[in-house]
């Protein structure tokens, strides 16, 4: 592997520089549809139920957060690190676990980090602390931070580019919009009889997984040439993690804290030695040059918009729902569920989207939708949302921008990179989708709390929160229409 130079003048455009083309091994495919055995199907079924299992984790664990905070007297701002424990761990490794996959072996680490996960869900579903059941959060998400991208590196490399990935892939993010829709249902009923089953029901599930992916994932080998970056990976880790907890942390201590403002200058020292490592070492952890390809710049950054708005909402809507209008954990589930339904009934229509229009008109329209859902949303919510004129039609104009673009930015942020590089590429665009999420969502924590504390009544004290995640996703619309407008620009001579 040779180092790659990124240089600071060095233009963003859409034409992958020769560095990121495909090894004549991958080009040299047959040209032929690519046929789906029963094995093929078997591997496809075990990575969409760990997919599976992650949606109905988060989601019903979001259910049961109010009743959380009621049993163990934790605050806002407490439930917030429920949820930004494990984004913390998630987001912080998953470069890391992207790329250790990509030099161990895929199927041994996707199986490691498997094991883990049960595990810790068992305990988390045993302990009576706060903080433990903080640090259980947190350890799922380093797991999650290794089988995230080692599955999607295992569909990717599995699967020919084009027609059988594009319908993976949708296949992929149906599982998870009906692990988050029925984590939704499951978490309603399950909260009803303690908030510790929502930690132990994953426990059966991914034991299950786990048999199956021993017995249907075939053994990977490494590259004989791959090495090492000891270096850029501790500074990346460190950076990333130490990143991530001073944003989740921030709105508790102060942004102007001391504290903050020297854990953001480790941070950044930590990621700037990184950058300046993978410049000069024979193996890099990142290859610098691939974030010189602009398409899949644009994917990670509309992943942000995406995950960052879409979560962060959900977060307060769940709120809002159960601790303002005392709706019960299952009713809010129901409020909520049409989103997650029209995920799962319309991702597997996007990969035959993707092969007719390409994904950037997709991701357009997923930050339109958006866009209005939110827009709508404050536009008629008042101090009182109503269900069907405000609520219902939220839910489903949010459940058909994530529905068209997931796929669509999974699919645009691996397209054009070569095996070797699938896991780096998988990594990057998940640890951008979670490190935007926990930003925005720490961000939306405090505009809550500061609402709160000033007295704020109803509705009122989430509107400046709303406001924040209306933006973002404005702002992921913009950014992916910049190119369309360039390409349509008159030329002068």
């Amino acid at each position: 592997m040779h180092v790659h130079v990124l240089s600071s003048d060095v233009a963003i455009t859409d034409i992958p520089p020769a560095s990121t083309v495909r090894a004549p091994a991958a080009a040299e495919r047959p040209p032929t549809e690519q046929i789906w055995t029963p094995r093929l199907w078997g591997v496809l079924a075990v990575l969409c139920g760990v997919l599976f299992l992650d949606g109905l984790d988060v989601s019903m664990v979001g259910v049961a957060l109010p009743s959380m905070g009621a049993e163990l007297g934790l605050s806002t701002t407490s439930l917030q690190w429920i949820v930004n424990g494990y984004v913390l761990g998630y987001g912080g490794l998953l470069l890391l676990g992207g790329r250790t996959a990509d030099l161990l072996g895929r199927r041994r680490v996707f199986l490691t980090a498997l094991a883990v996960f049960a595990v810790a869900s068992l305990v988390g579903g045993l302990v009576n602390d706060g903080t433990l059941l903080i640090v259980t959060r947190f350890v799922k998400g380093l797991a999650a931070a290794f089988t995230a991208p080692t599955a999607l590196s295992i569909l990717t490399t599995t699967f020919h580019e084009g027609p059988a990935r594009n319908r993976a892939l949708s296949v992929f993010s149906v599982f998870g919009a009906s692990g988050y829709s029925s984590g939704l249902i499951l978490g309603g009923l399950l909260t009803g009889l303690g908030w510790r089953w929502t930690f132990l029901t994953p426990v059966p599930l991914a034991l299950i997984a786990l048999v199956a992916g021993i017995a249907l994932i075939p053994r990977d080998r490494p590259p004989s040439d791959g090495g090492h970056d000891i270096v850029g990976a501790v500074t990346l880790t460190g950076g990333m993690l130490l990143a991530v907890y001073t944003v989740v942390s921030a709105p508790d201590r102060g942004w102007l804290a001391p504290v903050t403002l020297g854990s953001v200058a480790l941070a950044a020292a930590l990621l700037v030695g990184f950058f300046v490592t993978e410049n000069k070492v024979r193996h890099p952890l990142i290859r610098l040059g691939i974030l010189r390809i602009g398409a899949i710049v644009r994917a990670n950054l509309s992943i942000v918009a995406l995950f960052g708005s879409y979560l962060s909402f959900q977060f307060m809507m769940t709120l809002y729902l159960q601790d303002v209008l005392h709706w019960s954990p299952l009713k809010m589930a129901m409020g909520l569920l049409p989103a997650g339904l029209l995920v799962a009934f319309g991702s597997p229509f996007v990969g035959r989207l993707i092969d007719r229009y390409g994904t950037a008109p997709l991701i357009i329209s997923s930050m339109t939708s958006l866009s209005l859902g939110y827009v709508w949303f404050l536009a008629t919510a008042g101090n009182a949302p109503h269900y069907a004129f405000t609520i219902l039609p939220t839910m489903l104009l949010l459940g058909g921008g994530f529905a068209f673009g997931f796929s669509s930015i999974m699919a645009q942020a691996t397209d054009g990179i070569d095996d070797s590089e699938q896991g780096l590429a998988s990594g990057l665009v998940q640890t951008s989708g979670q490190v935007g999420a926990a930003l925005v969502l720490a961000v939306v924590t405090a505009l809550v709390a500061g609402g709160t504390a000033s007295g704020g009544d109803g509705f009122a004290e989430f509107h400046p929160g709303v406001n924040l995640v209306s933006a973002v996703a404005v702002i992921g619309l913009a950014l992916n229409l910049v190119p369309l407008l360039r390409r349509h620009r008159p030329q002068h001579t």
